[in-house]
């Protein structure tokens, strides 16, 4: 018989004991990673226990696939109607014009190897019996000459510079309008049914592991843009420079407009970096007008110095007015960049202001919390129209600590450096959770006893890493039933003084 909660990637389960005494040793420390499967994907027994249907769900994808891959690997079993992407998943949707499509896509998935960009993939019915689109088109074949793009872990400014850069080699882009309701989103318009442009780029990486697309069709058939900027530009109409109404003389500057090495745009010279693939899918219809290079800008460590219309400033709403305090809230957004100020709202309850390193850990911040549940209530995040957080009107929250706190100097924050950033893997929330800076001597047991004691749901696996013998600390990986239950634990947990049998450990020191 095995044990109902088992390992994750075949590792033995920690001992149980209790000891006894105790000491603080160090900050319990998480972050969200990438979902570890339930099954084995190569067991094709379970492949017709969902009802057939002619949506098909494709997964073990490599992380460079786009739309255009599937589709080509796909096409010789029937016509397809539509793909929907889930990048950071490896998986996606490809809906059939036909059951016997489908049928055939998934039996040969069983029977043989079916390779989609070099990797093999492997296919399942998909409880849906159709793709859902923006348009809600009646016309499973109809499309749109407007795209809607998402921009996922944007961890680098998007401008329309850098989208028209994207988008232009694949067809004559002629507006794109970028808005940040939900994170980073944009709409490019081109001249014609755009769908060359959404298999091309549907699932791409406009930078090496981040900003990844995700492209639907738009609602809208054409773009109305008033002016030129890095948030809208329509390239018919060059005359639409951008208007500063109502305003006065400027202030002075002291070093006058910017330093001489920035451009204009702010990312500096432009330079090519991926070659376009031979397939002509990428490619214009008119050899001529085909780039053989696509020249992406290059992303700086330095802020943007182009004309910002965002803020370092989030404003969270909906959070639960006796479990959320100013250190929850960091324990959560400090994945996403460093946190300056956090200052709950007298005015408004369920409310908070979180001052952040820049207004890209904002973005992110949207981006992967907006719209996730934290203690039965749902966060709504988005930019605020405040650019700094001031500690005014402060006063006692339901679990009696204060309304307003600093975390400028705190050690936990995690963006200080360009070497800290660079080893933090952005991700959104999952059922997984990455531990680190454990103490070696700690047990299963006693883990679960720390969920217990804070009113957190435990783990239902239970996964540590190999650790050199001299080694102060242990990492690994805890998996929980759903993304709310990991969600809730980090939001509490993360950063916490764990108190273990003194006689066993020392005290440690974070470097």
């Amino acid at each position: 018989a095995t044990s109902s909660r088992k390992s994750l990637g075949g590792s033995k389960l920690l001992p149980s004991k209790n000891d006894g005494g105790h000491c603080v040793l160090g900050d319990l420390q998480c972050c969200f990673t990438r979902s570890v499967p339930r099954h084995n994907p190569d067991n094709g027994e379970d492949a017709h226990r969902i009802a057939p249907s002619p949506v098909v769900h494709v997964r073990g994808l490599c992380e460079s696939v786009v739309e255009g891959d599937l589709v080509e690997a796909l096409e010789k079993f029937g016509n397809i109607c539509y793909v929907m992407m889930m990048p950071f998943k490896r998986q996606a949707l490809v809906e059939f014009e036909a059951m016997e499509s489908a049928d055939q896509c998934v039996t040969c998935g069983v029977n043989e190897a079916v390779y989609i960009a070099g990797q093999q993939a492997f296919f399942n019915y998909s409880t849906s019996k159709r793709i859902t689109r923006p348009t809600n088109a009646d016309d499973p074949s109809s499309g749109n000459k407007v795209l809607l793009l998402s921009i996922q872990n944007p961890l680098y400014p998007i401008t329309t510079d850098v989208l028209y850069t994207v988008c232009n080699p694949i067809g004559n882009v002629l507006r794109i309008v970028i808005f940040k309701r939900n994170g980073i989103q944009a709409m490019v318009e081109y001249p014609f049914w755009s769908q060359k442009a959404k298999s091309a780029l549907n699932g791409a990486d406009i930078y090496a592991g981040c900003c990844t697309l995700k492209i639907e069709y738009a609602r809208p058939t054409r773009l109305n843009v008033l002016r030129n900027d890095n948030d809208s530009w329509d390239y018919t109409k060059p005359f639409l420079v951008r208007r500063e109404r109502g305003k006065g003389r400027q202030r002075q500057a002291i070093l006058g407009e910017h330093p001489s090495s920035y451009s204009d745009n702010g990312y500096g010279s432009h330079c090519p970096l991926l070659p376009l693939p031979s397939n002509n899918r990428y490619k214009r219809s008119s050899p001529h007008d085909a780039q053989e290079v696509v020249a992406y800008p290059l992303p700086q460590t330095s802020s943007y110095m182009g004309h910002a219309s965002s803020s370092s400033v989030a404003m969270v709403s909906g959070l639960h007015p006796a479990k959320m305090n100013c250190t929850r809230i960091f324990n959560l957004f400090c994945l996403y960049g460093n946190i300056e100020k956090v200052k709950f709202m007298k005015s408004v309850p369920g409310t908070a202001l979180v001052e952040m390193g820049d207004e890209y850990a904002v973005d992110r911040a949207i981006t992967h919390l907006n719209s996730i549940k934290v203690f039965s209530k749902r966060l709504n995040v988005c930019v605020s129209k405040q650019h700094a957080v001031i500690p005014s009107q402060v006063f006692e929250l339901e679990d009696g600590s204060s309304s307003y706190k600093d975390f400028a100097m705190t050690r936990n924050n995690r963006f200080s450096s360009v070497g800290q950033a660079s080893k933090n893997i952005i991700q959104p929330p999952a059922a997984v959770l990455h531990f680190y800076n454990v103490p070696p001597c700690i047990t299963e047991d006693e883990l679960q006893r720390l969920c217990t004691e804070h009113d957190v749901p435990g783990f239902i696996k239970f996964k540590v890493f190999d650790a050199k013998p001299s080694s102060k600390t242990i990492s690994g990986l805890f998996e929980f039933d759903n993304k709310t239950h990991a969600v809730e634990v980090l939001t509490v947990l993360n950063h916490h003084q764990i108190r273990i049998p003194s006689k066993y450990c020392v005290l440690l020191q974070r470097e």
